[in-house]
């Protein structure tokens, strides 16, 4: 049993979570202080480290090839940076005012504790696991880890049958809906909204609906699933809703995620309405000098509401882990806060949004106005342009953006990092229609969509309220 702390002058920092936000953290930490200065320990309870979530549909879809491709950094090139990763070990119970974790090997149970003078919490999200009949049957999946996705391959390859249900029609249900139609199989996608992909308004989430039956794949939204029903082997067979059953050889879940505080709430740290960790700029834990926390696992704090949100996305989860090894190793980084830019697709349907959308505008108490706009991905003339969506939220007095929401083919989904700076900088629509974008023929029309619908906001704004 460790109960002592490193003597001399060496601290000990531990590191709670071993992908983006905590290997990223404890990575930095050792570039700024030696092993003479810093010993750090890591615990992870899976089988990977450092490694990319957000590509495991594409793996199991067939556009990567193996889990190897999607791993930045293994355990045995972090244990050469003299970084103490303790693999198949999960942190079961955090002392605070002890400065101690306990850990329990996840093969062998035993149980020891490790004191530390700094603390990293990386623990990432949990997917929600809805509480219903046949919900933990085979032939059910998550897709958060690697292990996950090993799994959803492991079932599919003794599975026979050719049909896929997708439950919830956010970032993972339209990809996970993509990799099934790659995959050759009959995908249905049952979603309690409206329309798919919440992050859009339903205007825009229409389109999205439009685009994947037009791929063969059957929406079904509006649905409340009641159970996932079970032949005689135990395996699913189907997915019940109150108005329907869908027959399912493989069901996957991907009705979103919930940070995973349940040591920290245990604990006593601070948590938000998200139930995420509260951090300061620095991504220290408020009220707690000498444990930091990062990922999935916190909130932050949105730019353009100025309300704390969770967003669980590996670009956050590796500049927390970056700020927080600057700091733990002395020197000094802040993360000021984010947009809620993201972009997806599934086949050829490219997706993006950053900032508002009206409900969060609402919510906020801003009052706003909306266009619309249809335009193409290159000069109308150069062949296969594309016809894209571009939606813009500007507020009515000032004309500030708000938010930006495009749905598209070839070349749309990134163009919404034009809007994600212009919110950072808090730019009016008007300043916009003068930003000096690239032009040719193959990649944009003189008038890029973004300035279009930018031109079509200022005008609705100088209008006035009607």
């Amino acid at each position: 049993m460790d109960m002592s702390r490193a003597r001399g002058t060496r601290e000990r920092l531990v590191v709670i979570g071993g992908d983006a936000a905590g290997m990223s953290a404890a990575s930095q930490a050792r570039r700024l202080k030696g092993p003479d200065e810093l010993e750090i320990v890591a615990f992870e309870r899976g089988h990977f480290t450092s490694y990319s979530a957000c590509g495991i549909p594409y793996w199991v879809g067939g556009d990567v090839s193996t889990p190897q491709e999607l791993i930045a950094r293994t355990p045995e090139e972090h244990r050469a940076r003299d970084i103490d990763l303790r693999m198949r070990t999960e942190v079961v119970e955090l002392d605070v005012a002890g400065g101690r974790v306990r850990a329990r090997d996840v093969d062998s149970g035993a149980e020891s504790w490790t004191s530390y003078d700094k603390l990293v919490i990386g623990t990432g999200a949990r997917p929600v696991r809805p509480d219903m009949p046949g919900v933990d049957a085979p032939g059910v999946h998550g897709v958060q880890t690697l292990d996950d996705g090993q799994a959803l391959l492991d079932s599919l390859a003794r599975t026979r049958g050719r049909r896929a249900v997708v439950i919830g029609a956010g970032y993972i249900g339209v990809e996970m809906a993509e990799a099934f139609v790659n995959r050759g199989y009959d995908v249905t996608v049952v979603n309690r909204g409206k329309e798919p992909m919440s992050t859009l308004d339903p205007d825009m989430g229409r389109l999205v609906h439009k685009a994947m039956e037009d791929l063969g794949i059957t929406m079904v939204d509006d649905a409340h699933v009641t159970e996932l029903r079970t032949g005689d082997d135990g395996r699913v067979r189907a997915v019940v809703t109150e108005d329907a059953e869908y027959p399912a050889d493989v069901v996957v879940l991907g009705i979103g995620v919930r940070p995973e505080t349940t040591l920290a709430e245990a604990a006593g740290l601070p948590l938000g309405q998200h139930h995420g960790l509260l951090t300061d700029m620095a991504m220290r834990v408020r009220g707690h000098e000498n444990v930091w926390a990062g990922g999935d696992c916190v909130e932050v704090l949105d730019l353009v509401s100025g309300q704390e949100r969770h967003i669980a996305l590996g670009t956050h989860a590796n500049k927390h882990g970056q700020v927080i090894g600057t700091n733990v190793g002395g020197g000094y980084a802040t993360f000021p806060g984010v947009v809620g830019t993201a972009v997806s697709k599934v086949c050829d349907l490219e997706i993006a949004r950053t900032g508002l959308r009206e409900k969060d505008a609402h919510r906020a108490g801003l009052q706003f106005v909306a266009v619309t706009i249809e335009s193409t991905s290159r000069a109308g003339y150069y062949p296969e342009a594309s016809l894209m969506t571009v939606k813009m939220l500007a507020e009515r007095r000032t004309g500030r953006l708000l938010g930006v929401q495009i749905v598209g083919r070839e070349g749309a989904a990134k163009r919404v990092d034009i809007a994600a700076v212009a919110l950072t900088a808090r730019m009016t629509v008007e300043q916009m229609t003068a930003l000096d974008l690239g032009y040719a023929p193959p990649f944009s029309p003189v008038w890029d969509p973004v300035l279009v619908a930018a031109r079509k906001a200022t005008a609705k704004v100088q209008a006035g309220p009607r």
